[in-house]
Parts: structure tokens; sequence; C-alpha cells
């Protein structure tokens, strides 16, 4: 394609005809504010923020829309550009909240930098505001629209990523709000609660339902026994909370942190998923040579639960009726633990660290109770530990490394790290399920052909004389094409994982924020996160399942093998259709 030639401030450079001139302003480093813009989801220059001036044009133009032309002279720091990018950051502002100091995004929020950045400093345009609307009802996710700035961001994740669209501009003029159909709240429509338009919003307006003060209250109770567990996905993202560069393993650091903290028990999520892979595989084996239900399809992820709960019940006899790795823990500390322990379970206090804002209403689905006694009591994401470590002042970058404790359900294998990553869960099962059904201890370790955080993936691999067709899939919209085959007769697979979020737990509703100055640039932030869970699963000593001593020893003297009765009656649990609207 032969390229053209335009300026911008005075300088030339090549371009491709149809690209946009931020495209071209950013591959030359040159800077233009955006708001609304996030690359490949968004693309309606509504909010006007990255307006330029365009020699012998009477109007500014967005540059996030407006295409490139051959001679084209572009300034995108001239008097009027500024000007009129800071009138258009004052009418926003005017019709915000602007509590900062008590702000959920304070020091965090875009539009606070863009305002410093700009020069905005006071209220230009004094008036009435839209009336807001405060919703705290859905299980893991808050709206308020007091602090929305319509840049339809979160309208483009839940529509361009998981295709389920339950998200909209509501009303006309001053009117307008975004929101569910009616302004309804999240607990009244299909949301699946992923929290992916909390990862976009650039402001306070959507956010996770914060659980830090319970957990705070039970660490000072001294007549409660706490015991956290933190999800793989979690070490690969904390360290941003610090300024750490992302991918950034802290496992040592953050285990330090909660032991600081005061937690009595320390534990890894891996150890749940670990017994997580020795009940989905076997149930796996079990349905392929007794003619059960296929595909069988993974259960780890709350938020494609939901999801198929409510646009998919029919399939519901198709997902793995095993919870999720930090329930089952949490099934275990409340009874294995408990009595070993001498510990009454009512006493007991289980948190999870979770990358994920739908594992909240997870923890307190009846389906999951265990003799009326919920598995888990709290959930805090990787952003509220981050908040929860800063509260507790401890210095998180000079912590020395410490080991998760040891006792019980402290080991853990290569298998167990990977759950944090697309097409890990699958990785894991086949790991296992290879040695056991050809019952042999195989070298082959790595199933590349399920990796990877972008896209659908699909293998046919051999196992025992039988080929067995998987797939992997992470958010709704590119599970749905799989579940309209299954629906309809036609699917060739055998097992198919997946996953609420695009690219995994990784990238989870839950896990640090991503500036828009990162997910617009080059640097590909889920791989380098699933980058560091793949480093601890090669770096650990044993890497399947089924070969965890701890493991093996709790079927031996509790749960006497993989889906028995006992098993059952803790690890695993059933769905059932709920309505999509209330």
């Amino acid at each position: 394609m032969e390229k053209i030639k335009v300026k911008i401030n005075n300088r030339e450079y090549l371009a491709n005809p149809g690209q946009t001139i931020l495209d071209v302003a950013r591959e030359n480093n040159i800077h233009i504010p955006t708001l609304c813009h996030l690359k490949d989801l968004t693309g309606t220059g509504s909010c006007r923020v990255c307006q330029v001036e365009i020699k012998g044009m009477n109007k500014l133009v967005a540059s996030c829309v407006y295409p490139v032309a051959d001679g084209m002279e572009i300034k995108t720091n001239s008097k009027k550009a500024l000007d009129a990018r800071k009138q258009i950051l004052e009418l926003i502002v005017s019709n915000h909240s602007k509590d900062c100091l008590s702000c959920i995004r304070n020091t965090n929020c875009e539009l606070q930098r863009l305002c410093q950045e700009t020069g905005v400093r006071e209220d230009a345009y004094a008036g009435a505001k839209t009336t807001p609307t405060f919703d705290d009802v859905a299980p893991g996710i808050v709206r308020d629209t007091s602090k929305c700035i319509l840049c339809g961001r979160c309208v483009a994740a839940c529509q361009k990523m998981q295709g389920i669209g339950i998200l909209g501009f509501q009303n006309r003029g001053f009117k307008t709000k975004i929101g569910p159909v009616y302004d309804r709240s999240f607990a009244d429509v299909n949301c699946i609660q992923c929290g992916q338009c909390i990862n976009v919003c650039p402001v306070g307006a959507l956010y996770e339902k914060e659980e830090i003060h319970y957990v705070i209250d039970a660490l000072d109770d001294p007549d409660k026994y706490v015991v956290v567990q933190t999800a793989p996905a979690v070490r690969a993202s904390l360290g941003e909370e610090f300024s750490m560069p992302i991918g950034t393993r802290v496992t040592g650091k953050m285990v330090s942190a909660l032991k600081l903290m005061g937690f009595d028990r320390v534990y890894d999520t891996n150890f749940g998923a670990d017994l997580t892979i020795m009940e989905e595989a076997n149930e796996f084996i079990n349905r392929v040579k007794n003619g059960g239900v296929l595909p069988q399809i993974t259960s780890c992820s709350p938020g494609w639960v939901n999801y198929c709960e409510m646009e998919y019940p029919e399939l519901l006899d198709n997902l793995s009726t095993c919870k999720s790795p930090h329930m089952m823990l949490g099934a275990m500390i409340k009874s294995r633990f408990a009595d070993i322990n001498n510990i009454p379970k009512e006493k007991i206090v289980t948190v999870s660290i979770m990358p994920c804002t739908a594992k909240k209403g997870e923890a307190r689905r009846e389906e999951n109770l265990v003799d009326g006694v919920q598995d888990i009591d709290y959930v805090l994401t990787t952003r509220e530990l981050g908040k929860l470590i800063k509260m507790y002042g401890i210095d998180f970058k000079a912590l020395e490394d410490e080991k998760y404790d040891q006792d019980l359900f402290g080991e853990y294998t290569g298998a167990a790290v990977i759950f944090g990553v697309s097409g890990g869960v699958m990785e894991a099962a086949l790991r296992t399920a290879k040695d056991v059904l050809e019952d042999g201890d195989f070298q082959q370790l790595e199933y590349t052909q399920v990796r990877g955080e972008h896209g659908l993936k699909e293998a046919s691999i051999e196992i025992a004389g039988t080929v067995i067709n998987v797939a992997v899939a992470h958010s709704m919209k590119l599970a749905k094409p799989l579940l309209e085959d299954i629906k309809n007769g036609v699917s060739k697979y055998h097992f198919i994982e997946i996953m609420g979020c695009p690219g995994g737990c990784v990238n989870g509703g839950g896990q640090s924020y991503v500036p828009a100055q990162i997910r617009n640039s080059n640097i590909d932030y889920m791989t380098l996160r699933a980058k560091a869970l793949y480093a601890e699963d090669e770096a650990q000593p044993v890497r399947k399942s089924h070969l965890n001593t701890q493991i093996q020893a709790l079927y031996k003297e509790f749960l006497k093998e993989p889906n028995s009765d006992v098993a059952h009656h803790y690890l695993h649990t059933h769905y059932h259709k709920k309505p999509r609207f209330k």
C-alpha cells in the first residue's frame, strides 16, 4: 500500500490511507488526549476530547475517527484545540458529582488526570445536574451514574467483548443515562456480573461491591479464626497496585503481606484447583465411559455459569457439577480443617482473594451451601487487596518473600497455577486425564494448542486410543457459537472450557485497572500476566494435579475417591434455570 504524507505540528510523517489522525499521532509518539476511545472497542468520537485543528478548515475534528489525507496539515496543540478540550472537560465536570476525595477512583481516574492536564480548576458551568441512579443491589457490581461521563466504554465492552448488551444509553439530552433497560438494577436483568464494564470505566461510575471492612472486622475479632486464600491470577496483577510492571509475579510478597495483616492461615487457591481437576477430570472420564452428557463444559467461572442459567438453561446438564476451586477449598477448610484443628466451623471466617467480581455472588449461592453453611464468607478483588495492604500501612515493595502455610492444604502443582489463564483448566485436566486413562506418568505437560489469550482455541488430542475434541472459549461472545452448536445437536466436541472474561482470569473484572494509555498501545497486558503464571507452572517440581501428595492424602483420609458420595457432598453442586429479567 502506497504511503501518504501528512504534517503534524509542522513535522512530516508517512501514513497509510484510512488511518485516523489519532492512529498516526500515536505511531509517532505524539500525545493527543482521549477519554471515550479504547483501541478495538470504541470508535464513535463521542466525547470530543481528542479534537485537533486541520489547516484550511474552520472547525475542529475528533482525531479518533477522522481519517488522514495526503498533504493534510494538523495541529494537535493549537490554542483553538487546547481551549476546546478544556471547555469540553468543564462541561463534563459540570454534571459530575466531584466527590473526588471519597471516590473509589481517586488518584486513578482518567477524568481527574485529564482535568489536571488541561488546567480545569473550577466550576465554569454551574447549574442543575442529571438525576442520578445509585444501584448496589447486585452481589458484585455497583452503578453510580452521578460519576458517569457518558463515554460509552461500558456499553461497548458489554456488547462487543461479551456479546450480551445489557447496557445502553437511556433517554435523550440532559436526561441521558447509561444503564440496563428502563434504568433497572443489574440484579434484575441478565447481567453475568463479569465486571468487564468496571475494567473499562474511566471514572468511578462502576465498581465492585467492597467487602474490605467486613474482613477488617473479622481480623479484629479475637473470637474468629480467619483463613484467607488467593487465586492464581491475583499474583500476576497485584504488583500493579504498587506501580510494579505488568506481569510481575508477587506471590511471596503477597503471602508476606497477608500474614502481617494477621490472617490465621494463608493458603493458595491452587490447592483447590488441584482438587477441582481430580473431580472434573474424573467426571469427564466417567461421562465418556458411561455415556454421560457430552460435551462436558467447565464450571469454574461464575460469570459463565450465570450466563448459562439465564441464556442456555437447556445446556445445564452439560455443565460439570464441580464447584470452583476457591469454593472447594472453602468447603474443606470448614470441614476437614475445622475437625482436625478442633475449631467450631461457625468461628471460622473464610476469605477469598479473587480476580473476579462474579465470585462475590457465587459465594452466596444457595446451591453452594454445605449443611446450611457458606464455604466462603467474603470475597475481595485484587484491587480490594491492594487497598487493604495500603490501609494496613504495609510497604509492599520492601517485603521479603514468604511461603503459604504448608499444613493440610499447602501443596500445589503447576497444573493448578495455570487455572488463571484461558486454556489452563483444559490443559490441567488433560495432563491428569491422559495419565489416568493410559495408566502412566507421561512427560507430555504442555498442550500449547489450547493456550493463548486471544480468540477461540480448539484441538484434537488422542488419549488411550480415543480422539478427544476440545475447545476453549473466553468471553460469552466466543462461547455463543459453541453453545448454539450444542443446542442444535451438531457439536463435535467432547470437552469445552469456558471462561467469563476475555483472556481468562488474568483479565478478570476484579483485576488491577489497566489505564487507557496501555490499552491503546501495543502492550499486550493479558499476555504479560499470563506469562507470569506459565513461568510459575514451569518452576513447580510437580505439574500434575493427581500427583499432589496432600491431595492424595485428603482422598485417602477423608474424601475416599474422586466423585465419591463424600466428595459430591462437599465439592459438587447443581445449577438451575434463572429468569433473564425479574
